[in-house]
C-alpha cells in the first residue's frame, strides 16, 4: 500500500514509517497540516495516518478539507486526544476509525489493513494481495487477472496500467501518473495504445477516459 503519515513528532513518525516500511508498505511522512492537505489532494494514497495536534493546525481541519473534496482514502486517526466528543467529531467528519496514543504498533497496522478493506480497495489473503473492481478481481503477487471467474491474459505493461487504475478507484489518474508508474521509458502515444488493448482484453466499462486530463477505474 502508499500510505501518507501525518505526524509531526519525529520519534513516533520514524518509528512508523519503518514499521510501515517493514510491513511492505510505500511511505510518505508529512509534518505540517499545510502539506498534507497538498499531497492528499494531488497524489494518491492507499490511506492516510492522521495525527491531530499539528503544529501549523488542528488534523480535523485536514480530514474536513479532504472530505469536503470527495476524498475517498481510507482515514485512520492518530492522536491523544481521548475524549469520547472528539473521537464522535471526527467519525462524524469521515474518519474511518480512531486510535489513541500511546497504541501498540501491531494493532495500529492491522486496523490500518481493516480500514482500507472496508473500503472495497484491497482484499488480503494468506498468498498475497488482491484488487477488485465490479467482476474484475487482480492479484498483484501472482500477477494474475480474472473476469467473473476467467483468466485474462495481459502484457506486463497493460497489468502495471490496470493495477495501477485499480488501486485508487474512482480516482482520475493524470497521464503523467500513469506513465511514471507504469511506463517510465514510453512516450505519451504509447500510453494510449496500451489502454486501447487493454480495453479490448477487459471489455468496455471499467477504464473510462477523462479528455485532456488522464483516466480513471470507476466502481
Amino acid at each position: 500500500m502508499r500510505v501518507c503519515l501525518v505526524e509531526d513528532d519525529l520519534i513516533l513518525g520514524r518509528s512508523l514509517q519503518s514499521a510501515l516500511q517493514d510491513a511492505g508498505n510505500e511511505v510518505v511522512w508529512i509534518r505540517r497540516s499545510v502539506d498534507a492537505r497538498h499531497w492528499v489532494s494531488e497524489e494518491p494514497f492507499d490511506a492516510l495516518l492522521l495525527d491531530l495536534g499539528l503544529p501549523d493546525g488542528n488534523g480535523m481541519d485536514v480530514l474536513r478539507q479532504l472530505r469536503a473534496e470527495g476524498k475517498r482514502v481510507p482515514i485512520l486517526v492518530i492522536t491523544a486526544r481521548d475524549s469520547i466528543e472528539d473521537r464522535l467529531n471526527g467519525l462524524d467528519m469521515g474518519a474511518d476509525d480512531y486510535v489513541l496514543k500511546p497504541f501498540i504498533t501491531a494493532e495500529l497496522l492491522a486496523r490500518l489493513r481493516a480500514v482500507v478493506r472496508r473500503s472495497g480497495q484491497w482484499l488480503a489473503e494468506s498468498d498475497g494481495s488482491k484488487w477488485v473492481c465490479k467482476d474484475l478481481v487482480l492479484d498483484e503477487r501472482r500477477m494474475v487477472l480474472t473476469r467473473a471467474g476467467a483468466p485474462v491474459g495481459l502484457s506486463k505493461t497493460e497489468f502495471a496500467l490496470l493495477h495501477t487504475l485499480m488501486r485508487y478507484p474512482d480516482r482520475v489518474l493524470t497521464r503523467r501518473e500513469l506513465e511514471a508508474r507504469a511506463l517510465p521509458h514510453s512516450d505519451g502515444q504509447a500510453l494510449d495504445v496500451h489502454i486501447f488493448n487493454l480495453r479490448k482484453k477487459i471489455g468496455d466499462g471499467y477504464v473510462r477516459t477523462v479528455r485532456g486530463v488522464g483516466y480513471v477505474v470507476e466502481t
